[in-house]
Order: C-alpha cells, then sequence, then structure tokens
C-alpha cells in the first residue's frame, strides 16, 4: 500500500510539474512574441514563426549573429576545404564520362564548343582549364572513348559520390546531426543525390547553351534572341537554389523539415555564390598572382580555390537554415506537429538563444 502510495504521489507530483513547465512555456512564448517588448512590430523574435516570412527583424538579428558563432565553432572553412578536394576529384572524370557518351551517339567535337558556353561561371585560367582538357578529349580516337565510356562513367560516379558523402557528412555538422542512417542509408541517399545532380546538370547545360541555339534557328528576330541570352542565367540559378534546396532536405541524417525551412538558405547559399564568383574572377583577373606563385599549377589551385569558395556558400545556406528552425519553437519537420524533443532533428527540437 506504502508503495503504490509512493506511486501515485510520484506520477501526480509529474503532472504538476509536466502542467507547470507548459505554463512556464506558454508565459515566455507571450513574452518573447509581444510587440511592446519587441521595440514594434508583429511577432517579437518569431518565435511562434510557421515559416521564415514570419521572422521579425530582431529575430533575424539573433539568427545572423548565431550563424557567425557556428560558423566559427563548425570550423566552417576546414570542412568547406574538404568538399572542395573531393569536388575537384570528380571534375574530369566527370569531362571523360561525359565525351565518352556523347561520342557513342553524335560527334564528340561538339562537346568541346558546348560546354565552352558555360565557361563564364568560372574564374578565366580555370575555364581553361577545364576547356584544354575538353579539347584534348575530343580529340581522342572515338573507339578507344567508346571502350572508356564504362570506365570513365563508374570512375566520375564514384568521384562524384565522394564529393556528395562529404557535403551530406558536411551538412551534418552545419545541422548539428549525427550519421543515423547506417551504411546502405548513407550510401544509398549518396547515390540518389549524385544522379539527381548528374540530371540536373544536363538539364542546365541544356538551358544554357540549346536554348540560344533552338532561338536563333526558329529565326525569332534579333531582340528577342538577346533576351533570351540573358535570361537563361537566371534560369540556371533557380535549378540551383532548387538543387541546394533538395540537398539541404535530404542529405543531413535527420527528419526532412518542410520545404520553406530550407528554400531560403539556398536562395541566400545561390546569391553568395553568385557574387563569389564574380568577385573571384575579378580578383583572379585584375590582382591575382597564382600563375607566378604556383607556375603551371596555378589554374587547378585556381580551379580548387573557386570549389572552396562554392562549398563555403552552401554550407553558410545550411547554417542560416539550422539557425532559422532554431529561432521558432513550432514544428518545422514534415508530417504532423510533434513536440520539441521528439522531432527527429536537433534544430527542431531545440530554441535558439538571443544573443544580448
Amino acid at each position: 500500500m506504502a508503495a503504490t502510495a509512493e506511486s501515485q504521489y510520484g506520477r501526480g507530483e509529474e503532472r504538476r510539474w509536466g502542467a507547470y513547465d507548459q505554463r512556464l512555456r506558454r508565459e515566455e512564448r507571450r513574452r518573447d512574441d509581444d510587440p511592446r517588448r519587441a521595440g514594434g512590430g508583429s511577432g517579437g523574435r518569431g518565435r511562434s514563426a510557421q515559416s521564415p516570412g514570419e521572422i521579425p527583424r530582431r529575430g533575424w538579428r539573433d539568427i545572423l549573429l548565431r550563424v557567425k558563432d557556428q560558423v566559427r565553432e563548425d570550423r566552417l572553412s576546414i570542412i568547406a576545404a574538404g568538399v572542395a578536394f573531393y569536388g575537384l576529384l570528380a571534375v574530369f572524370p566527370t569531362l571523360i564520362a561525359l565525351v565518352a557518351i556523347y561520342g557513342l551517339v553524335a560527334d564528340p567535337q561538339q562537346v568541346e564548343s558546348q560546354v565552352s558556353g558555360l565557361s563564364a561561371m568560372l574564374p578565366p585560367d580555370a575555364a581553361e582549364l577545364i576547356t584544354s582538357q575538353l579539347h584534348d578529349l575530343v580529340q581522342t580516337d572515338q573507339a578507344a572513348l567508346g571502350l572508356g565510356a564504362a570506365g570513365g562513367i563508374l570512375l566520375a560516379l564514384w568521384s562524384a559520390s565522394a564529393g556528395v558523402r562529404t557535403l551530406m557528412e558536411a551538412l551534418n555538422v552545419a545541422y548539428d546531426e549525427e550519421e543515423r542512417r547506417g551504411t546502405l542509408g548513407f550510401y544509398g541517399t549518396a547515390l540518389l543525390l549524385t544522379l539527381a545532380a548528374i540530371v540536373g546538370a544536363i538539364v542546365a547545360i541544356g538551358i544554357v547553351v540549346a536554348l540560344p541555339v533552338a532561338v536563333r534557328f526558329i529565326g525569332l528576330g534579333s531582340q528577342l534572341e538577346g533576351v533570351i541570352d540573358y535570361a537563361r542565367w537566371p534560369v540556371v540559378a533557380l535549378f540551383m537554389i532548387f538543387g541546394l534546396a533538395v540537398m539541404y532536405r535530404y542529405g543531413p541524417s535527420r527528419d526532412e523539415p518542410r520545404w520553406r525551412w530550407v528554400s531560403w538558405g539556398a536562395v541566400i547559399a545561390t546569391l553568395l555564390w553568385i557574387a563569389g564568383s564574380a568577385l573571384f574572377s575579378l580578383y583572379v583577373t585584375k590582382f591575382g598572382s597564382y600563375n607566378e606563385t604556383y607556375g603551371s599549377m596555378g589554374a587547378v589551385v585556381i580551379l580548387l580555390m573557386w570549389f572552396l569558395l562554392s562549398a563555403y556558400a552552401v554550407l553558410i545556406g545550411a547554417e542560416i537554415n539550422a539557425e532559422m528552425e532554431r529561432q521558432t519553437r513550432e514544428d518545422t519537420t514534415r508530417g504532423a506537429s510533434m513536440p520539441r524533443g521528439s522531432r527527429g532533428a536537433y534544430a527542431a527540437d531545440t530554441v535558439g538563444q538571443s544573443p544580448p
């Protein structure tokens, strides 16, 4: 009887403390979201935000300050360097597979002229390195290209998936997650994301290269041709935003966030990548001395630096997404709303502190 009474007493205390904790959370939520305490505007710091668009300026200040701290604590520059290294390893096997497969169905000489249309996305020396490698490949005997297609494809997929795996591990760091998918789940996800990235790259190349050719063939007029020639790049940017959103959603080992909680970071990462690539190209062209310092390896170093810049932009987007989720108490994962602690994601299960 005494044990039963003690057990009932314990359950009663647990219920009382649970109700007290819920009341404290409600009071804290009202305090944080009180416009009068927030210095004007609705929503306070956005602790009840259902989407990033509902987070006010004070909340975004908290997010950016936490991102600054997380970039330092996560040692993002070192992680981005690892992603860039594996990305560089994937470039040339991918070119070999591209030329080999293209050579099976058409004249491989066309690849050089088509892919050179993408050189505007790279620093000049890095673009020259890739186009010169393409030129050497398309001069190879077509039978040799056919025989090398299978090996090139396998090597390209292996190298590319290794780069994606490294990026997935980096996203786990950005989202403060441990890998829990198991070997098959991890490698299977990496392979699917790699294939999706390859398909996206093919579509992007088709838009950048084939669309202006098709417009000229149809003969829609020089003015319209000029508009479409410039409009293709924003379309490519949209493809990149969607690709990054997919990577942010399925790359980390966690319950998937809703699309609206990954799209903002994807947009910011794309804008950072575009601005960083343009500034880096300008620096290399006007002020850089890579060729003087590294000699014949200068172009490789420039390409590696461009990959580092790209990886850094992608990981900053992931950090922003994670801290956006931690700005609200609401469930940011897909499916029915769950209480904190049972959402299967650190960013969704925790609330970030408001810096002073």
